[in-house]
């Protein structure tokens, strides 16, 4: 497995088009190496952009990755443990609320969001280690 499959899906598709582009293996290694340069000039100049945006002090800026973490905490929260209780109150203790007015979150949704957040934070702790 070549890098490029590692890193995008579509790497595959690109390393059979550099195979046909390149067949001799020292020019296909040399593309591959230019496009990985390339790969990781864009990684470093968006890494500058997230420490400018960390930097500031303005809420429009700084202010969207917390505000997404606690939005998605928030709905986490509710979809697994404050509407599993209200139902359970409702059954159990006979309490007047209506379930079906409780609104559905839905998680396929609110997960990809969560999920790549809590996988980024992995990585910046991982980050944190290795320095």
């Amino acid at each position: 497995m070549s890098w490029l499959d590692a890193i995008n899906p579509l790497g595959a598709i690109v390393g059979k088009v550099l195979d046909k582009l390149f067949p001799d293996p020292a020019e296909r290694i040399k593309a591959e190496l230019e496009l990985r340069t390339l790969d990781l000039t864009a990684e470093l100049a968006q890494m500058e952009v997230n420490k400018a945006e960390a930097q500031s002090g303005s809420w429009f800026v700084a202010g969207w990755r917390p505000f997404i973490g606690w939005v998605c905490g928030a709905a986490f929260a509710y979809k697994f443990i404050l509407q599993p209780f209200l139902v359970f109150a409702v059954v159990a203790f006979g309490v007047p609320l209506k379930t079906h007015l409780l609104p559905a979150l839905d998680w396929t949704e609110i997960s990809a969001v969560l999920l790549g957040m809590l996988g980024l934070g992995t990585l910046r702790t991982y980050e944190k280690v290795k320095a």
